[in-house]
């Protein structure tokens, strides 16, 4: 049986990385890379820390708007389906990667798994948001994460195919957390201690491309005590400088802007922070994962497990909130069993993707 694996952003390659090893002790699986994250420092540099086999394809799309993205993506998903005629498309998430795997697939009538289905925010004018509705409806194994995405998925009407796995970045957190501390050294080349500073990542469009809110985030940075590490994504760099934003954060010392660290660096990163300050979805599990107190740089989060935990505050870009997030007591005792799985995710794929084909199900 052929799988092809639709990939091109951070979170993707983390997720495949773990069950891109099940599916091949099986399976031809070919690794169809976007381009989405193109950078270095958000896609080799994953591919060899997690030993991730190369890429059998890359589209080489790059940035751009989500419908020019989008589109790109598509036409090159399309062209590579049509000649490989794979009898599984997997994708993952939800960028646009993921909604143009998904779209190429059911047009062309191949079967379909979207790892990670059932999210919502219920907020429309999310881009995310459309991506993960329009693939779940799309799809014919949907693996959800968590119980709560499993509900969402019958509030919609969705029951078949449907299973609860856990979490794939839970996976790879516990695989690798012992990896990264033994060989990662950014604790001292940034001369940082333990619980000693604030780790900030914004990436998101509605952050990142808007003046006001970049400026507003450049405020709370500011108001910050004590050292800040802030990877900053090629997008938030290049809108500093539009801006003019950039030298505010020169002007204070302790605030130190890098550029995006590896898959070990940031795990380091999060499991000593004191606080993480995000808009990313994947770096609000991490730091759940990792027992650090989270604050999410938006109005809404898909992760609600992670707020029933006290472990995750949602105070978008109002400074008040914030400070009051950073007054309170984080709530570890409160995670009970864990919401996302017991780390074994990938097994759980692996195991109903070979009963669906044993079945005779994806048979041609």
């Amino acid at each position: 049986m052929k799988i092809i694996s639709v990939v091109g952003a951070r979170p993707q390659f983390v997720k495949l990385a773990i069950l891109s090893k099940r599916l091949r002790r099986r399976f031809r699986e070919i690794i169809l890379h976007t381009g989405q994250h193109y950078d270095d420092e958000l896609s080799r540099v994953f591919f060899n820390e997690l030993k991730i086999p190369w890429p059998d394809f890359n589209l080489g799309i790059g940035s751009g708007n989500h419908g020019e993205q989008t589109g790109r993506i598509l036409e090159g998903i399309e062209d590579i389906l049509l000649k490989q005629k794979p009898d599984l498309v997997i994708v993952y998430g939800d960028t646009n990667s993921t909604l143009a795997g998904a779209l190429a697939a059911a047009k062309l009538k191949i079967p379909l798994a979207h790892v990670e289905a059932g999210l919502r925010s219920y907020k429309k004018t999310m881009p995310e948001e459309i991506n993960r509705v329009v693939s779940d409806h799309l799809s014919d194994l949907l693996f959800c994460p968590t119980r709560t995405a499993v509900e969402n998925l019958k509030k919609e009407g969705i029951r078949k195919g449907v299973y609860l796995v856990g979490d794939l970045m839970y996976d790879s957190v516990l695989r690798n957390i012992k990896i990264a501390e033994r060989k990662s050294t950014v604790m001292k080349d940034l001369a940082l201690k333990a619980k000693d500073f604030y780790l900030v990542t914004i990436h998101r469009a509605e952050n990142t491309d808007n003046r006001e809110n970049l400026k507003k985030i450049v405020d709370i940075l500011l108001s910050l005590k004590g050292k800040v590490i802030f990877p900053a994504h090629p997008r938030v760099k290049k809108f500093l400088r539009k801006y003019n934003l950039q030298k505010r954060l020169q002007i204070k010392r302790e605030i130190n802007l890098i550029t995006p660290v590896s898959y070990w660096d940031m795990l380091v990163l999060e499991k000593n922070a004191r606080f993480v300050l995000t808009d990313s979805g994947g770096v609000q599990k991490e730091a759940f994962f990792l027992k650090t107190s989270c604050i999410t740089l938006r109005e809404e989060t898909e992760w609600t497990e992670t707020l029933k935990a006290g472990m995750n505050k949602v105070t978008g870009l109002n400074l008040k909130k914030i400070n009051r997030a950073l007054k309170s007591k984080s709530a570890l005792d409160n995670i009970g069993s864990h919401p996302f799985g017991d780390g074994k995710a990938s097994e759980k794929i692996f195991k109903i993707i070979s009963k669906r084909i044993n079945a005779g199900k994806y048979q041609k």
